[in-house]
């Protein structure tokens, strides 16, 4: 098969399934609406980009329309940022000034403006038989590159800070928000990193290379497309967003030591504090609670968040998720050595602790004891 036949072939393939999966995101109902609707509109833009790959021609008038379309490239990773805004923070709302995001997309298309869209004729017909030349041209490469990465960089960021809030102040054993994003991004670095290989041959290389080098591209964007889907249909109420407005311990210690009393005095309410926690968390059992937070845990204590924030983070040196996942599995750990709940699967015994999967409460137990529950268990 001729390999421009095949590359418009797998071209329409990737572009049919990335409009059934924004179709399908559109319209799935979901608690994250606005979350569904960027990635869907994410996808609809690739979907124009990999358009570019088929096998057409449109007339000399309507060359234009082309040029337009090859220039949608640089929403997509916007798109992606915002996404990840919006499946991080729970609280993430659109607002006029996400506007400037589309400024590298506007700023192209003018730079194109005078020698390719008021263009006609035989000016035209020279610009596409020199189009690769062209100075617009490099321009556009070197702004993709600056935009992917800075992108790329920006979202890694924000999942740095995500997953630290997370581990301070939500004590639900799932990460597969994490994961999912953290993964996500990794693929789009390792795709951009080959596709700016394969643009690069477009001046180093022979021609017939290129091709080959688009196929490739697409074969492994439409793998990706199709990852998307089965992430879609596997995990459609996939994330839990966290409250944007919520700080890392970090950053609050510096506000409260302006107002610390004595150390002296300091100190003992601290320790008073810590007693009053612990004798709660032992008591009370709080942990049993599957989705407990830091803001539940304050309420019920009567502590303000901040400070029981830093008293569990700073001062006792754990993240709220390890703190609670330790009562957690001590618990799980008097019920197994208990003979007379022999009849208890680990299943029942940690859905009875707080856990909500297997997989979290075997890692977390190994992660604390050494052993697996059913070591631990069959050594008692």
């Amino acid at each position: 098969m001729d390999k421009l036949v095949f590359l418009d072939s797998v071209a329409r393939i990737a572009v049919f399934v990335s409009l059934l999966l924004a179709l399908s995101l559109l319209t799935v109902k979901t608690e994250n609406k606005l979350a569904n609707r960027l990635f869907a509109c994410f996808i609809i833009f690739s979907a124009i980009d990999f358009s570019g790959l088929l096998d057409y021609s449109l007339p000399l008038e309507y060359v234009n329309v082309d040029f337009f379309r090859s220039t949608v490239c640089l929403l997509e990773m916007p798109l992606i940022y915002l996404y990840v805004l919006a499946v991080c923070y729970s609280d993430f709302r659109l607002k006029w000034k996400h506007l400037i995001y589309a400024l590298p997309f506007i700023v192209m298309n003018f730079v194109l403006m005078p020698r390719v869209y008021l263009e006609s004729g035989v000016e035209k017909q020279h610009v596409l038989n020199h189009f690769n030349e062209m100075f617009e041209i490099y321009f556009f490469q070197i702004l993709i590159e600056f935009q992917y990465w800075f992108y790329i960089i920006s979202i890694f960021l924000i999942l740095r800070k995500y997953k630290r809030i997370y581990l301070e102040n939500y004590t639900n054993p799932s990460a597969s928000t994490y994961k999912w994003l953290f993964q996500m991004n990794c693929v789009f670095l390792i795709m951009h990193s080959i596709t700016a290989s394969k643009n690069l041959l477009r001046y180093t290389a022979s021609r017939d290379i290129f091709l080959w080098g688009n196929v490739l591209m697409v074969l492994m964007a439409l793998c990706v497309i199709c990852w998307f889907v089965m992430k879609a249909l596997n995990h459609p109420e996939l994330f839990r967003g966290v409250n944007s407005k919520l700080k890392l311990t970090k950053d609050i210690l510096p506000e409260v030591e302006e107002k610390s009393e004595p150390i002296n005095t300091q100190n003992d309410l601290i320790n008073n504090q810590i007693e009053i926690l612990k004798l709660y968390m032992s008591e009370k059992e709080p942990f049993l609670d599957p989705s407990l937070t830091i803001q539940e845990l304050s309420n019920q204590i009567n502590i303000p968040v901040r400070d029981l924030s830093i008293l569990i983070n700073h001062h006792m040196n754990q993240h709220f998720f390890d703190f609670v996942n330790e009562y957690r599995i001590q618990k799980a750990m008097h019920i197994l050595k208990d003979p007379t709940k022999n009849e208890f699967t680990v299943l029942e015994i940690l859905y009875e602790v707080g856990f909500n999967s297997k997989s979290s409460f075997n890692t977390s137990f190994k992660k604390y004891t050494n052993v697996t529950p059913t070591a631990y268990r069959n050594a008692s």
